[in-house]
C-alpha cells in the first residue's frame, strides 16, 4: 500500500526552512565606486564631512540683505563676483554679491535672488532687486543632504547609481562589499539543443530548444553572480555524478532545472543525495510546484558533511515555473547569502482589470501587465509552459489560494523590475 503523500508545503514555509540554510557567505573585496553598481555593502558607510559643505547658492543671482531689499527696486553694490568653487568675502550693509549655482553664500547674506529678478546697472556695478527676498530664500544649507557623522548608506544594502553618486559624493573612491556568489548552472536532458547548433527544421522529433539556460544564467548575473555555464549534462548517473561532483568543489550554490524526478533517467536526486543530502519539496503555488534544496558535501572521508558544503538548487523545468520558481525562491536565497537585508520585494495594490473566476488550491502568480488606465490587464494563457507571457508582462499578482477575481478588485501587484532590480 502506497503511503500518504506529503502535504503540499506553503510558499512562505518553504521560504522560511530555505533561507535558514542561507549564512552570509565569508569575504569581502575592496572595489572601486566606479565599478560597484548592484554590489552589496559589506559595512556601513559613515560620512566625514557635510553635504554640501558649507551654505551655497541654488540660483544664478545676486547674494543680498534682506534688510536692504525692503520694497521691490532697491538699488545696492555689486561689490563681488562669486563662481562655484571660489569664497567671497563679507558682504556689507547696501552690498550685493554677484553668485552663481554653486557657490558659497558670503557671510552677512540670507537670502539670494535669482538673476532673473533683477537688473543691472552701471556696467554691472549695481544691480536693481526688482523683487523683495525671504530670509533663506535659494540657500542650500550646509549638511541639508547629509550631516558629519551619519550612516548614509547601510550595510547589506545593494548599491543603486545614486548610491554610487552618494559615496563619491562624501570622497570614497573604493567601497567594500560581500563577495560574489559563484553559481554553477546546469541543464539536463537528452532531449536539449542548444540554439545554433541544429536548424529548426532539422531538429529531431521530441527535441526542444534549451530556453532555461538563457535566462537563468542572465538572472543570476543580475542579482551579482559569478555564473558557470556547465552546458548539457547527459542523462547518464555517472556523468552527472562527476558534473556535480566538479561544480562543488569551487561553487557557492549549483542549479539546475528540471530532472528532479523519480523517472529512471533523472539521475539529478539520486546523485546529490549520494554526494550530499537533498530535501524534495512540493510547495502549494502556480506555477512552480516542485523544488528541490540539498548540500553537496566537498570533504573526502571524515571530512565530508554539511559543514563544508555546497548548496544545491532544482528547480521545474517548465519555463514559467523555472522563472517563477526562481523569483520567489532562489532570488531572495542568493540575496541573503550576500548580507542583502531587504529581500521581500515592493508590492503595489492595484485594481485587476480582468476577472479570474476560478480559484485554484494553490497561491497563483498570474502574469499581467499594467495599461493605460492604471490598471492591469491578464495575459490569456497562464500555461507554465507559455514565456510569451513573461515577455509581454511587466510582473505578476500574487493571488492568495482560493481567492477568485472580479474586475475592479484591488490585487497585490509585483513588477518584473523589482524582482530583477
Amino acid at each position: 500500500m502506497n503511503a500518504p503523500r506529503a502535504p503540499l508545503k506553503s510558499l512562505d514555509q518553504a521560504l522560511a526552512e530555505l533561507l535558514a540554510h542561507a549564512r552570509q557567505l565569508t569575504g569581502t573585496e575592496q572595489v572601486s565606486t566606479f565599478d560597484a553598481d548592484g554590489r552589496v555593502l559589506a559595512q556601513d558607510i559613515v560620512s566625514a564631512l557635510h553635504v554640501p559643505p558649507q551654505d551655497n547658492s541654488s540660483m544664478d543671482g545676486y547674494a543680498v540683505r534682506c534688510a536692504d531689499v525692503p520694497a521691490a527696486g532697491a538699488v545696492l553694490r555689486v561689490t563681488q563676483r562669486i563662481p562655484a568653487g571660489h569664497h567671497g568675502q563679507p558682504l556689507n550693509a547696501g552690498e550685493a554679491a554677484r553668485i552663481f549655482t554653486g557657490a558659497p553664500v558670503p557671510q552677512g547674506a540670507d537670502a539670494i535672488v535669482m538673476q532673473e529678478d533683477c537688473e543691472p546697472l552701471a556696467d554691472g556695478a549695481q544691480v536693481r532687486v526688482n523683487a523683495v527676498p525671504q530670509s533663506s530664500q535659494w540657500i542650500r544649507r550646509a549638511g541639508e543632504d547629509v550631516t558629519r557623522g551619519a550612516v548614509v548608506l547601510a550595510r547589506g544594502q545593494r548599491l543603486s547609481p545614486a548610491a554610487l553618486g552618494l559615496a563619491a559624493g562624501i570622497g570614497l573612491d573604493q567601497l567594500s562589499v560581500a563577495r560574489r556568489p559563484r553559481v554553477a548552472l546546469f541543464s539536463t536532458g537528452d532531449e536539449l539543443v542548444m540554439p545554433g547548433e541544429v536548424p529548426p527544421e532539422q531538429m529531431a522529433p521530441g527535441a526542444i530548444y534549451n530556453s532555461n539556460r538563457f535566462f537563468l544564467r542572465a538572472l543570476l548575473q543580475r542579482l551579482g553572480c559569478e555564473v558557470t555555464d556547465c552546458g548539457i549534462v547527459p542523462d547518464q548517473r555517472e556523468a552527472t555524478l562527476a558534473a556535480l561532483r566538479g561544480a562543488a568543489q569551487n561553487h557557492d550554490l549549483v542549479l539546475t532545472s528540471g530532472g528532479v524526478s523519480v523517472g529512471e533517467e533523472d539521475h539529478i536526486k539520486p546523485s546529490v543525495q549520494q554526494l550530499g543530502e537533498l530535501d524534495l519539496w512540493q510547495i502549494s503555488i502556480k506555477p512552480g510546484k516542485p523544488f528541490a534544496y540539498g548540500k553537496l558535501y566537498r570533504g573526502e572521508g571524515a571530512a565530508r558533511g554539511p559543514q563544508d558544503a555546497c548548496h544545491f538548487a532544482g528547480l521545474p523545468g517548465n519555463p514559467v515555473s523555472s522563472y517563477i520558481t526562481f523569483m520567489v525562491l532562489v532570488r531572495p536565497f542568493l540575496l541573503k547569502l550576500q548580507g542583502v537585508t531587504q529581500l521581500e520585494p515592493v508590492r503595489m495594490a492595484l485594481p485587476a482589470h480582468f476577472d479570474w473566476p476560478r480559484a485554484d488550491k494553490r497561491r497563483e502568480f498570474l502574469r499581467v501587465r499594467r495599461n493605460a488606465a492604471g490598471g492591469l490587464d491578464l495575459f490569456p494563457n497562464q500555461s507554465s509552459g507559455v514565456l510569451t507571457s513573461g515577455v509581454w508582462g511587466d510582473g505578476v499578482v500574487d493571488n492568495p489560494a482560493g481567492q477568485t477575481i472580479a474586475k475592479g478588485d484591488i490585487v497585490q501587484f509585483i513588477s518584473f523590475a523589482e524582482l530583477m532590480a
